[in-house]
């Protein structure tokens, strides 16, 4: 064996990979845990142990690790076709995905753009909008507004949309110079209200900044009722409904970043549908899927299509592409998951575990001296926890309290990866009450192990 051979992989994986998301020192204390296989939520590395995946891979993971049909289907398609380049060609898969795409996105949308991951459908997005209105008589419409601490990708265009946090301060003289709305902020309201009864007193922000700057806007970009990098910030379906009447108002088109949303994971298909309003453009990926490969999609209302419908030589085509894109097993699989979807009933079954999930974290955590809320929407879970209850006061972050919980977590098998000092669970749809029982024993004993009860 050669001497690398003889390494251990998780120092083979240290000699050469940089990992997403991470300060590689932290690596000296915790290296890699290198998965050998999968099944359903759970694990399990090359050493035996086995982990509650609670946050579904990066919330992509819909439907488990290796599902049987998703699998099958893969397999099915790989005999066939795997791959071929999608301007001018085309596939049965892909036309079956956009006819059920079509079915289940709201009423404007209409036509679908293929890309090949999150970030990209939302740089597809913001382009198709600004040359919208170069296209239609008002080139001056060039800049977007976003809420602040939001998140839309790690692409340049993306993060321009994004908040300016630690995933974009670095890069800001790179970026592009948009509106950043202030966001709801539910927990801590600054009105006094909370989000279940209030009639979005916050939403003035986005009312100045419309009047102020609509002229020369061409879109806004939201993440419909969940900002999710944010510590899974939930706002009411009312804000959306305001933000659809104002849009409309003045001639803005409205994006709905379903990326993380989409497909059931607040309860509804996409969350849009909550609030009973259509975007603009939506953007779709993670368990379009199931989480199996990289796919996404730019969703558009037939109105921004029809203003790209031209001869070529007019110039008007849209000159953005992806090798990737319409990829045929990434089609395959994302129709897989829309047959389960139907066929077992998965948003219903979803829907009567997240009450029973809901009661059951409200037991374990509630009476927490350091868990300031337990907010929730579908599946989806999040545990603040503060210095205080009463004055909601963060923890100091430069202990990093999460992250220790989250190493604590590992120890025991449970995959609880936190958003700073917030713990979340947002597991696959089809996650079993015994399995979510495990993580709540589980996530209680990490958590009272570094803040005592």
């Amino acid at each position: 064996m050669t001497e690398k051979q003889q390494a251990s992989w998780e120092q083979r994986d240290l000699a050469h990979i940089w990992h997403p998301c991470s300060q590689m020192k932290d690596y000296e204390t915790l290296p890699p845990m290198v998965i050998d296989h999968a099944k359903g939520p759970w694990l399990y590395d090359i050493h035996g142990k086995k982990y509650l995946d609670i946050v579904s891979s990066w919330w992509a993971n819909l439907l488990g690790h290796c599902n049987p049909e998703i699998n099958e289907a893969i397999k099915e398609q790989l005999d066939s076709l795997e791959h071929v380049i999608f301007a001018n060609f085309s596939h049965r898969p892909a036309i079956e995905l956009a006819e059920r795409l079509a079915d289940i996105t709201p009423d404007r949308i209409n036509k679908f753009h293929f890309n090949d991951n999150g970030s990209s459908s939302v740089e597809a997005a913001l382009k198709m909008c600004f040359q919208f209105y170069h296209q239609t008589g008002k080139p001056e419409k060039q800049r977007f507004m976003c809420l602040t601490e939001g998140y839309h990708g790690e692409t340049i265009g993306a993060l321009s949309v994004g908040s300016m946090d630690l995933f974009a301060k670095m890069y800001q003289p790179m970026m592009m110079d948009n509106i950043h709305v202030q966001a709801p902020d539910c927990y801590r309201c600054p009105y006094g209200k909370n989000r279940e009864h209030c009639a979005c007193e916050c939403f003035e922000h986005a009312e100045k900044a419309f009047a102020e700057h609509a002229h020369e806007t061409a879109a806004m970009i939201v993440e419909p009722l969940l900002q999710g990098s944010a510590g899974m910030r939930i706002y009411p379906p009312l804000y959306l409904k305001k933000l659809r009447a104002l849009c409309d108002k003045y001639d803005v088109k409205l994006i709905a970043d379903e990326i993380a949303t989409g497909f059931g994971r607040t309860g509804t298909m996409f969350a849009c549908e909550q609030a009973g309003i259509s975007p603009d453009v939506m953007t779709i990926s993670k368990g379009l899927t199931g989480g199996y490969l990289p796919m996404s999609v730019t969703c558009v209302s037939d109105e921004i299509y029809d203003a790209f419908y031209a001869d070529y030589g007019e110039g008007k085509a849209f000159p953005h592409s992806h090798t990737y894109a319409g990829n045929p097993i990434g089609c395959a699989a994302a129709l897989a998951v829309q047959k389960i979807m139907k066929e077992q009933h998965i948003l219903e079954t979803a829907a009567e575990n997240a009450k029973w999930l809901t009661a059951e974290l409200d037991k374990a955590f509630a009476h927490h001296p350091n868990v300031g809320e337990i907010r929730h929407i579908g599946l989806i879970h999040a545990i603040e926890l503060v210095k205080d209850p009463e004055t909601k006061t963060p923890l100091d972050a430069k202990k990093r309290t999460g992250y220790a919980i989250y190493k604590k977590a590992l120890e025991r098998g449970l995959v609880l990866r936190p958003l700073g000092d917030i713990l979340y669970f947002n597991p696959p749809l089809n996650i079993t009450r015994e399995e979510l029982s495990t993580a709540i024993e589980l996530a209680h004993e990490s958590i009272t192990d570094i803040l005592p009860e």
